[in-house]
This record gives structure tokens, C-alpha cells and sequence, in this order.
């Protein structure tokens, strides 16, 4: 199949595509960094998915993966309203058979910077909206909501002890997901999944569901 991702220059977005190129695929990816992967299946298009007008013409996708985005910068223009510039170009069409939205868990709980809890909200808003539209062609669209991912974006915590500590003990399962625990859930709602349609699945280590239970001991 045809592979579309956004964001491919590192981290998750990177892991995406390794594992699509593994399994076969032929990969375009578009990312404003130069690209790091050198493969015969894949081509790499160095583009500022803000510039509506000037994104590149890449045809028919089978599946589109919309994984580029920032934290506390420009994060409105860039995770959501690009994110719909780059869906609305290449995903909502006759042919595509499935979209994947890369979210957050902070769309769910609001626990992280006011702007990127809004665009992560919007993405996932906008994911329905999405999955309403494309079931005429048969499609799915879905988003993917992380929690904590060890990816070089985060490495201003993962390299601090005590911030590392304070994280650990928010999280159920003591870790959090490398980018190709992230990549194996993104080919799976893409390629194995297909009647799941317009869900945020939420793959945090248990963050999110995390409470403190207080009660006394007899009571």
C-alpha cells in the first residue's frame, strides 16, 4: 500500500515509518526537517505542513497518518489546523482506506500546556468528524492518544531524575512506550483494523486512569 505520514524526521513519526517500510509499504513522508531515512520505498518531501497552498503533490494515499506536531509552539496552527490542511488534501477522497490522527492523552485529561491540550482536543473532535465523512468510501479514521513516549521532544524530563521520578509515580506501569510500541498500534488501527471507526484510543501506561483512592483503612 501507499503510506502518507507527516512528521518523519524523528521520534514516533520515524518509528511509523521504519515499521511500514519493514512490513512492504511504499512510504512518503513530509516533514519541514531534512529526512533521515534512507530506503528505496521511501521518499521524503521537506515541506511546512502550516502552507496550505504549497504542500506537495503526493497521489493517492491508501492510508494517511497525520503524526507531525509540537508542544508550546505554535501548537494550535501546526497540531490541529495543519493536521486538517493535510487531511482535507489527501484523506478525505474516494480510494483512502484509512486516517490516523496522532493525538495525546492530554485531550482526554487536560494535564499539560493550555494550548496543546486545546489542539489535541481539536484533533480528536475533528477525528469524528473525519470518520463521518470518509464511511462513504468505506474508510476509517481514528486517533492514536499517547501518554508519555520516550522520544527526543521529551528528553528535557527523561533526563532529569527528580522530574522522572514525579512522572513515574503518575504512571501504572512504571515506563512509558518507546516510538515503536506507538508504530505497532498505528499499523494495527490502520492496516489490521477496519470497521473500528472514529475512536480516540488511549495507550498512556494507565496514566489517565490513574486515581488515589483515599479511605481509611477500617472503616
Amino acid at each position: 500500500m501507499r503510506i502518507l505520514i507527516t512528521g518523519t524526521s524523528q521520534g514516533i513519526g520515524r518509528a511509523i515509518a521504519d515499521l511500514f517500510l519493514e512490513k512492504g509499504h511504499e512510504v512518503n513522508g513530509l516533514d519541514r526537517n531534512e529526512g533521515t531515512i534512507v530506503h528505496e520505498r521511501y521518499r521524503h518531501f521537506v515541506c511546512d505542513i502550516r502552507d496550505k497552498d504549497n504542500l506537495p503533490d503526493v497521489r493517492d494515499a491508501d492510508v494517511l497518518i497525520n503524526n507531525a506536531g509540537t508542544q508550546n509552539e505554535d501548537d494550535i496552527d501546526i497540531n490541529l489546523k495543519a493536521l486538517i490542511y493535510v487531511t482535507e488534501k489527501y484523506g478525505v477522497r474516494p480510494g483512502v482506506r484509512s486516517i490516523l490522527n496522532i493525538g495525546s492523552a492530554s485531550a482526554h485529561t487536560g494535564s499539560e500546556f493550555p494550548e496543546y491540550c486545546a489542539s489535541k482536543g481539536g484533533v480528536v473532535a475533528y477525528t469524528k468528524n473525519v470518520a463521518l465523512r470518509v464511511a462513504r468510501f468505506g474508510a476509517t479514521c481514528n486517533s492514536l492518544d499517547p501518554g508519555g513516549v520516550t522520544t527526543p521532544l521529551n528528553a528535557c524530563v527523561m533526563e532529569d531524575p527528580e522530574l522522572w521520578s514525579q512522572i513515574m509515580d503518575e504512571t501504572p506501569l512504571k515506563r512509558w512506550a518507546s516510538p515503536q510500541e506507538i508504530a505497532q498500534w498505528a499499523y494495527f488501527l490502520t492496516v489490521v483494523n477496519t470497521f473500528c471507526t472514529g475512536q480516540s484510543i488511549v495507550v498512556d501506561g494507565g496514566e489517565s486512569i490513574n486515581s488515589h483512592f483515599v479511605w481509611p483503612e477500617t472503616c
